[in-house]
């Protein structure tokens, strides 16, 4: 299955890569830039093809790519030899307009928001289904003691989240998606208890992976859906239809109380009280183990509501498409501003691509799992989330990525003359040393969040 992950992994972002070097490739072409090599993947070549003036490579390294573009490093042999501008031949780099180079390095980023629109789209157009915990809420200070921002906004145990700042909640989804993104913020917030709306404001505290957190978990009425065969539910003889009211002497009225239940220990061995057709009964269940947050792994599933968005004409999937990937590219923006704020971990807020390769394979896999056509929808849903951060990343006025090459254009436009080989070649080399540590502190991050699986 890792081996699995991995591939799947490689494939996605080798995708996501291609679509933005092809940006880069097509623009060079159209606004006159001779192109030498375009090639997926870094290091040695294992494959190479030349087809017309233009070099296709496929890379040792399947995780990045480039397009090499004629002339574009003509600055660093002015610097050597001294020459205060670069000798610019016809289909060069340098040796068009400042505004056509703009073009080409905008088009890699822009390229890759087409393809999260065109993703988007095809999944608004194919219709899909999203399963989730039902909106209603248990606040954490019921599970474990912690006070958190829930207690002070005035929820309780048990209220069913149906607004936040006026948009519809009907999932516990879509609690964390509108609170995630939101952090440090007062929200309106509308409650149903007892039968009644109550309106409340929250404010999300920011925790260290750089996303908005009230202190709520899903209320799951703890009734058995399904069990699975040869599981420690199995043999405890429980089956579909259970409902599930006490552990060891516990009450059990959601099924985040086992949490709380098994606080001080995880026992392989508990004693079990349930309900079925009305007549309360008990049994021993044995060789419990716990997942990674210690909830005890029944093989049990239990009831999640099934959210299903029906097919929409190519016209319609087209703008949820483009509409998605605006709301997906401003909230991706808002969260790239957080990693600044204090109090971020940046150890867990930044992945590198070893991370990223096995989060693309493991969501690609587990989709799968359910279906061929989940499977495709839940990894190309995903791919597109990291084409929009590689285009906001890659916008970024930082030297060498793609933002820093137009920040430099548009200076060159400002004063009318191109920029000194020397001012250029120290601007480069900064973005040298700054992506090259960040890149050292992503693998680090991707290196102990591996040795922690």
């Amino acid at each position: 299955m890792l081996v699995l992950k991995i591939l799947l992994g490689l494939v996605g972002l080798g995708v996501v890569v291609f679509i933005h070097e092809m940006g880069h490739f097509l623009a060079s072409r159209l606004v006159g830039i001779d192109v030498e090599a375009f090639s997926i993947g870094w290091g040695k070549p294992l494959l190479r093809k030349k087809i017309g003036s233009v070099e296709y490579r496929l890379g040792m390294f399947p995780i990045g790519g480039y397009c090499k573009m004629k002339g574009e490093n003509d600055f660093e042999k002015a610097w050597e030899n001294r020459q205060n501008s670069t000798e610019n031949s016809k289909g060069s780099f340098f040796s068009v307009a400042p505004w056509r180079r703009i073009i080409v390095a905008f088009a890699g980023p822009f390229f890759n928001f087409v393809f999260a629109v065109i993703v988007f789209s095809f999944i608004w157009g194919a219709g899909f289904e999203v399963k989730s915990p039902e909106n209603r809420i248990v606040l954490l200070r019921d599970i474990d003691g912690s006070s958190n921002p829930s207690d002070q906004g005035g929820l309780l145990s048990g209220d069913r989240i149906i607004r936040i700042n006026g948009k519809k909640i009907e999932t516990y989804r879509d609690i964390q998606t509108n609170i995630g993104i939101n952090p440090d913020e007062d929200l309106a917030v509308t409650v149903e208890r007892g039968g009644k709306n109550t309106d409340l404001t929250l404010h999300p505290a920011l925790d260290e992976t750089g996303i908005g957190k009230i202190g709520v978990y899903h209320w799951t009425t703890p009734r058995v859906e399904a069990v699975e065969a040869d599981s420690p539910a199995a043999k405890a003889g429980l089956r579909a239809g259970d409902l599930l009211v006490r552990v060891n002497g516990g009450e059990l009225p959601y099924t985040a109380a086992f949490y709380r239940i098994f606080a001080a220990e995880t026992p392989s061995r508990f004693t079990l009280e349930y309900e079925r057709d009305g007549e309360r009964l008990e049994t021993e269940v044995s060789g419990v183990r716990y997942d990674d947050s210690l909830f005890p792994d029944l093989g049990i599933s239990y009831p999640l509501l099934n959210s299903k968005a029906p097919a929409l004409n190519p016209a319609g999937a087209l703008a949820k498409g483009a509409g998605e990937a605006a709301k997906t590219f401003a909230a991706s923006a808002k969260s790239f501003r957080l990693l600044f704020k204090k109090g971020i971990d940046l150890g867990q807020a930044v992945s590198g691509p070893a991370r990223i390769t096995y989060m693309v394979g493991e969501i690609a896999a587990e989709g799968f799992g359910r279906g061929v056509g989940t499977g495709f929808s839940s990894a190309a849903g995903f791919l597109a989330l990291i084409s929009i951060a590689l285009c906001i990343m890659n916008l970024l006025p930082l030297p060498v990525l793609d933002g820093g090459l137009i920040l430099l254009f548009l200076v060159e436009m400002i004063r009318r003359k191109p920029p000194h080989p020397k001012m250029v070649e120290l601007f480069q080399t900064a973005g040298v040393v700054i992506i090259f540590g960040l890149m050292l502190f992503a693998v680090f991050n991707d290196i102990r969040f591996f040795a922690n699986q």
